[in-house]
């Protein structure tokens, strides 16, 4: 059985940070709100308590019962998480008089710690805190310090249970990634045997057992996630799979049938539905972007609901449903609020008699790509840059039209086939251009022009969780203008997103 550990995420903006990180050392984990854990924590070989935005001093702070974990499984407490054990295990923590935030070094390191083996003091680490304790809880030993931070680092005594006043799990720690294989590997006794191949072998015989001798329809993108989710399905199950690829009207230029055709030769049963003028009709007039989202997604079902009809023995409707995709849609009371709505998470009305499967729903994009390339799927279509369940729909802020649809269409083949041209495609995580709901004023030959405005947006990231803005060259971003402009009629200024996630969010809706 994989050695599993459990994340209970407090709220932290690091959180999912700390989940890459513990994959990174090829051990899996999983990450549950604080207030909804899971009913059996001993099926964990070790637990980690994240940060917070909160207070654990504030009467309202996000709270839980330890009482099946300290003392019993190996645990680590990272920031609020170690002020936790603190603050309710007899010691004390308070206000910290300046706000310890940035970078600090290691000042004392208990030589003995397994916690600290192979850490050099003045070692680099990142605080992130308002608070700070200062009494160690009752049976408690002192392990590391900074020369600010006195208790920046404790241990339970005759327990593995751990608390640390900084985010190792942060690039700017520099052994931060140590520090959690010495917690994990040296004192946990965990194995490093979370691999691609394992992963694969592990799910097929999942599938198998969960499926049994149904039938199962999932709707394919042509993107890497569906893509790689039929392949593990056709593996497990054969022709039991059959796979629906709808055009829903909101696709790339020519997508439908080059996505059809990317098909041919892989062993997949696939058919193509034309359903572009019922998603278009369902979205006329709508202008709430997750009002469109959602009437897409419930388009989606009704399709599939007619699709699988014609089927015999359809029990399940499967997903390409991944990590970032589970963890944006849950709303927890406090910590974390639903930054979007996903079409493919959750589950189906009552009306369809189809129960999920999702293959990929623990695994990041990165991991997912790593999986896509164990079943030797093609290059080119694990290179693929994510494009949004909702398609177009999300990036033309306010109303759909058909003629909004091809408008940008077109200017999106454009940048896309000039970032392939000029050999940038590969090195971004994600492009693609917004259809902005204002006019601007220009001038063409002799004539004025009151015109649309695009937004192009461009990002690096890892798995979508964080990603930053792509500093492209000027002098593509001043070809790419002009060729939008002189190309696509009604367009007549062109823009570039230079915003972050966080703050911003990768797409615009």
């Amino acid at each position: 059985m994989q050695d599993k550990v459990l994340i209970l995420d407090f709220g932290s903006q690091y959180t999912q940070l700390i989940a890459r990180r513990v994959r990174e050392l090829n051990i899996y984990c999983e990450i549950f709100p604080f207030n909804k854990p899971p009913v059996n924590f001993n099926i964990y070989k070790a637990v980690i308590l994240s940060g917070s935005p909160h207070s654990v001093l504030n009467k309202n702070s996000p709270k839980i019962d330890l009482s099946q974990v300290k003392a019993r499984i190996p645990l680590l407490g990272v920031c609020y998480g170690a002020q936790y054990l603190a603050h309710f295990y007899e010691g004390q923590v308070s206000p910290s008089k300046t706000r310890e935030y940035g970078r600090a070094s290691l000042k004392l390191v208990d030589s003995k710690s397994l916690f600290f083996k192979n850490i050099p003091e003045e070692s680099q680490i990142w605080m992130s805190h308002s608070d700070t304790i200062k009494k160690l809880p009752r049976d408690a030993k002192l392990i590391g310090s900074t020369s600010d931070i006195t208790n920046a680092a404790f241990q339970f005594d005759n327990e593995k249970t751990f608390g640390i006043q900084f985010h190792p799990e942060v690039y700017h720690s520099s052994d931060g990634s140590k520090m959690l294989k010495n917690f994990l590997v040296n004192i946990s006794q965990i194995k490093q045997d979370w691999t691609p191949d394992s992963f694969v072998e592990m799910i097929i015989d999942k599938l198998k057992k969960q499926i049994k001798s149904d039938n199962v329809i999932l709707g394919l993108s042509g993107g890497v996630d569906s893509t790689v989710a039929a392949i593990l399905l056709q593996k497990a199950i054969g022709k039991r799979l059959k796979c629906i690829f709808v055009n829903n009207g909101l696709l790339r230029k020519n997508e439908f049938n080059l996505v059809l055709n990317q098909y041919k030769g892989m062993g997949l049963d696939v058919e193509g539905v034309d359903a572009s003028d019922l998603f278009l009709k369902n979205l006329k007039g709508k202008t709430d972007p997750e009002i469109k989202r959602k009437i897409i997604g419930n388009t989606f079902i009704d399709v599939f609901d007619e699709e699988s009809k014609k089927i015999k023995n359809v029990k399940w409707l499967a997903q390409g449903t991944i990590y970032p995709d589970v963890i944006e849609s849950i709303s927890v009371n406090g910590p974390s609020v639903t930054i979007k709505s996903h079409h493919n998470v959750g589950g189906l009305p009552d009306f369809m008699k189809l129960k999920v499967v999702e293959p990929l729903k623990m695994l990041f994009k990165d991991e997912v790509r790593k999986v896509g390339e164990s079943l030797s799927i093609e290059p080119k279509i694990l290179a693929r840059h994510p494009f949004p369940g909702p398609g177009l729909a999300i990036r033309i802020l306010g109303e759909i039209t058909s003629k909004k649809v091809k408008l940008l269409q077109e200017v999106d083949s454009i940048f896309i086939e000039g970032l392939k041209e000029w050999d940038l495609y590969d090195s971004i995580w994600q492009a693609g251009a917004i259809l902005l709901p204002v006019n601007s004023v220009g001038v063409m030959g002799d004539e004025r022009t009151y015109e649309k405005c695009i937004a192009l947006r461009a990002v690096q990231s890892t798995d979508g969780m964080t990603a930053d803005w792509v500093n492209l060259p000027y002098n593509f971003l001043q070809k790419i203008s002009n060729e939008i402009i002189n190309k696509v009629p009604g367009v007549n200024r062109v823009v570039y997103d230079i915003s972050s996630k966080p703050p911003a969010t990768i797409e615009w809706e």
